[in-house]
């Protein structure tokens, strides 16, 4: 198992292309000289070796005994054509010269035993190469000679380099090319592949999770691109599962929401009563104390239960053209009560000749608005101040509602769980309209900004 996973791994490719490497040029020289030789052996201008030549120009010798003359010169042709850099000539018995191929005026006409000796004496270990055999093995028919130049009977691998250097450098050159392709490939088949794999990362899918990727082979990439598709199983196991949990959530909320009303009309009723009953100074700030907490506790369910409805895309959303600062200012007046109650100074700068028109539905203004207001009231009446200031820009328009509370970072009895501001986000950010939001200890800033057209 492990040598067929090591057999497909890039590793195992990676070595045999190192093993090439290492092999190319012990293997390369020896079957490029193989090869050469084997055309050398099969060609029949090739040349041989002294002492094969000697062998076959004695065999010719005993093959022309009591050949005629034609005989012979017809011998000679042939071995003109299969050697045609040689010298042929055949001296008869009584020393004439009988036949010459090519015809040489350096060799005499008669030979007498001196010269012969001389002449021999002189061709032993000469250049040219020279043979000599008596024809059919008999001094009475004469003998004949052959010459070759030496460079002609060098078959040695060196000649083989001199005469045929440009192949041996071709085909060294095509391996190397073939090496070099071969490297390439394998290569750019692992850069693509892993591009591919790159490129599916990024391209995710509507829930942010991307797509699997199919698997070609199981080596070290491959291995890596299984690991991505069960990593991409797990995820939407884990999405999966996490939309049931938050669908079991907003519901057991909602039912909570819907639940927790009708007790807290029945304490609200039974508050009414005990407020009519005669009761002392303290129990009549336990009433007052109840009746803010079950006041506050309202809130918080319908809090809780817009925010459920908001994440599911259940609120009812009505865009249509209206005033911004109309609309804010109708806001504001309904809070004015409550907001002198709570002893606010009250600094509101509107424009009223110029207002801005936005596509969105008042009510879901007015519920940002009263959630920023309670907010207002519960953490920052210390402060007794709120402004509420817009203007319009060349963009749009700009909304702030200032406080001089301590801040929301610091810790209140009446401070909740951040539903409400959570709930501000969510609409603001269905409305197509900017907020943030600065606070310190000195008090809050809220700045909420849109684009619209002049009313």
């Amino acid at each position: 198992m492990k040598l067929a996973k090591f057999r497909h791994s890039l590793l195992a490719r990676y070595l045999l292309l190192i093993f090439a490497a290492l092999m190319f040029i012990p293997i390369a020289f020896p079957t490029f000289t193989v090869i050469w030789y084997s055309f050398e052996k099969d060609n029949e201008t090739a040349t041989i070796n002294g002492e094969g030549l000697e062998k076959l120009w004695h065999q010719e010798a005993r093959g022309l005994n009591n050949a005629s003359a034609e005989e012979i010169k017809k011998r000679f042709s042939l071995m003109k054509n299969r050697y045609p850099e040689s010298t042929m000539f055949w001296v008869d018995h009584l020393g004439d010269l009988q036949t010459s191929l090519p015809e040489r005026s350096d060799i005499p006409s008669n030979w007498s035993a001196t010269y012969t000796v001389e002449f021999m004496k002189k061709s032993y270990g000469g250049d040219p190469f020279t043979t000599v055999a008596f024809i059919g093995e008999d001094q009475n028919n004469g003998f004949i000679v052959f010459q070759i130049p030496r460079d002609e009977l060098d078959s040695s691998v060196d000649s083989l380099m001199s005469r045929y250097y440009y192949l041996f450098y071709a085909g060294l050159l095509v391996l190397f090319a073939l090496f070099i392709f071969i490297s390439w490939l394998l290569f750019y088949r692992m850069r693509k592949r892993l591009l591919r794999l790159g490129k599916t990362m990024d391209q995710q899918e509507a829930d942010g999770i991307p797509k699997q990727i199919a698997v070609s082979k199981m080596d070290e990439i491959g291995q890596l691109e299984q690991s991505f598709n069960n990593m991409i199983d797990k995820l939407e196991e884990s999405r999966d599962r996490q939309q049931e949990e938050e669908s079991l959530r907003r519901q057991l909320i909602a039912n909570l929401s819907h639940d927790l009303r009708t007790p807290l009309t029945t304490l609200r009723g039974h508050l009414y009563t005990l407020q009519k009953e005669s009761l002392s100074k303290q129990g009549q700030d336990s009433l007052q104390l109840i009746d803010h907490k079950i006041t506050y506790l309202g809130q918080l369910i319908d809090n809780l239960l817009s925010y459920t409805l908001l994440t599911t895309g259940k609120y009812p959303n009505k865009p249509e053209a209206i005033s911004i600062f109309r609309a804010v200012r109708i806001t504001v007046a309904s809070w004015y009560p409550t907001f002198e109650k709570g002893g606010f100074h009250m600094d509101i700068e509107l424009p009223e000749k110029e207002d801005i028109i936005w596509e969105l539905d008042a009510s879901w203004l007015e519920r940002v608005l009263d959630n920023i207001f309670q907010n207002v009231v519960r953490h920052a009446k210390a402060g007794g101040y709120i402004g509420i200031k817009g203007k319009r820009t060349k963009q749009g328009f700009e909304l702030d509602i200032i406080d001089h509370g301590p801040g929301f970072t610091k810790e209140s009895e009446n401070k909740g769980a951040g539903i409400g501001m959570a709930i501000i986000s969510l609409m603001l950010k269905e409305m197509n309209l900017q907020w943030e939001m600065e606070t310190d200890e000195e008090g809050t800033i809220i700045h909420i900004s849109g684009k619209g057209e002049r009313g």
